[in-house]
């Protein structure tokens, strides 16, 4: 097989894996280290399969994948791109914790959307941007389907809220009052409860660290990613 044949190969293995995950190494870069690059989009996709006209992210692809990151030596950081209209709570939840628990520095993009649980996901890394138009809705635990309206219930919705307030609050500058308050508001979203927050006003809140697109997120990377390394070799 010529070298070409082989690039060919290549290019056609890394083609097949962003169709199916979303996910991509990029190393052709000034410091020749290796980034992972995870995308959520759309729909985070728990133990139920959603209809295949569905944009998902598959939790039992996400979860491997970061497993492997954390036990490859190779691998010096992990860049986290999110669009997503939020999904299971404990898939998300569970990618999320994953992410925050790597020894790897990770960074994470909004881009569009982090709806949900979707703002988990986009707290869980070491530094998080958003763009400008980016939007973040913030609002309580909700669950689809029929459930046993008992006092047991709510006390199951209760816990669940908690463990995202607990998560999002330990992981970011917001205070959980203050979350919690956005959670429940009744003045912006017309037929629900909740909060929308657009770019800045999700810097402001203390959720995002900075506003910024796809060069500052791959630069601040580098930047952490540097540290590491030199730190390594004290």
């Amino acid at each position: 097989m010529s070298d070409k044949e082989k690039n060919l190969e290549i290019q056609q293995k890394e083609n097949d894996v962003i169709i199916e995950s979303g996910q991509l190494e990029l190393k052709n870069n000034d410091d020749n280290v290796k980034i992972h690059l995870l995308s959520i989009i759309g729909e985070v996709e728990g133990h139920d399969v959603l209809p295949a006209n569905s944009k998902t992210t598959k939790y039992e692809h996400v979860l491997p994948k970061l497993a492997q990151i954390e036990d490859d030596k190779e691998y010096k950081g992990v860049l986290l791109i999110i669009n997503t209209v939020g999904g299971d709570v404990e898939s998300g939840l569970a990618i999320a914790e994953m992410v925050a628990s790597l020894s790897k520095p990770t960074v994470s993009l909004v881009l569009g959307g982090s709806h949900s649980i979707g703002i988990p996901l986009a707290v869980s890394t070491d530094y998080s941007f958003i763009v400008p138009s980016g939007t973040m809705v913030i609002h309580p635990v909700r669950m689809n389907g029929q459930f046993i309206g008992a006092p047991q219930t709510y006390e199951y919705f209760k816990l669940i809220q908690d463990r995202i307030v607990g998560f999002v609050t330990a992981h970011c500058k917001v205070k959980g009052e203050d979350f919690e308050r956005m959670m429940l508001n009744k003045g912006i979203m017309t037929k629900d409860l909740g909060t929308i927050l657009v770019g800045e006003e999700a810097v402001k809140e203390g959720i995002i660290d900075e506003i910024g697109g796809i060069d500052k997120a791959m630069r601040k990377l580098h930047e952490l990613i540097e540290i590491q390394e030199s730190e390594r070799k004290k």
